[in-house]
């Protein structure tokens, strides 16, 4: 089940999962992660490649995690959760930062699309992850210029949200250290 909201965030009903993807999509509350770390001198972001059982996306690059939200769950509830399930990570709450509410739909095919309102949390991690190959089949350690050019030459191959939040200067703000979060 995900959480219908309207564009404020207001809770209006609950629907299946996947139900609420069809007809253009219904929206509904959402979740992205991005981890950084810096390796090198330079700043990298784990990106995860979503698992081709996925309905939306399969293969496609994305952020480290993206889910929903349960009925009840805080958004930082479900952001710690998703790390430890889809990639192995554990962190707590206090270690991500709140960045903004992303709202955007986007078409997949005919009969499936997104339409979300996504909280976005940024923050530090520098692992291996265990990856849940259910959830994702591989990802990678990119340097961030290397990921905006890329999003650039070949956007193709990232989820819409993804190329998004590599689209909006206050991800890179966070990335490069600037304390620009803000509150839930």
């Amino acid at each position: 089940m995900v959480v219908l909201v309207d564009q404020e965030d207001n809770i209006i009903g609950l629907m299946e999962k996947l139900a609420a993807h069809k007809t253009g999509g219904h929206l509904h509350r959402a979740v992205s992660v991005l981890l950084y770390r810096t390796h090198n001198g330079q700043r990298e972001a784990l990106l995860q490649q979503r698992s081709k059982a996925k309905p939306l996306w399969p293969l496609f690059w994305s952020n480290t995690v993206c889910t929903h939200p349960r009925d009840g769950e805080s958004y930082e509830d479900c952001a710690v959760r998703r790390l430890r399930e889809e990639m192995g990570i554990a962190v707590i709450a206090s270690q991500l930062g709140f960045l903004f509410k992303l709202l955007y739909r986007a078409k997949y095919n005919e009969l499936l699309a997104e339409y979300e309102l996504d909280s976005v949390f940024i923050g530090t991690w520098d692992g291996v992850p265990t990856v849940n190959h259910e959830e994702a089949h591989n990802y990678t350690w990119m340097d961030w210029k290397d990921v905006k050019q890329d999003v650039i030459n070949r956007p193709h191959l990232y989820t819409p949200w993804f190329q998004k939040l590599v689209h909006d200067p206050r991800v890179e703000r966070a990335l490069l250290g600037e304390n620009i979060y803000e509150r839930l």
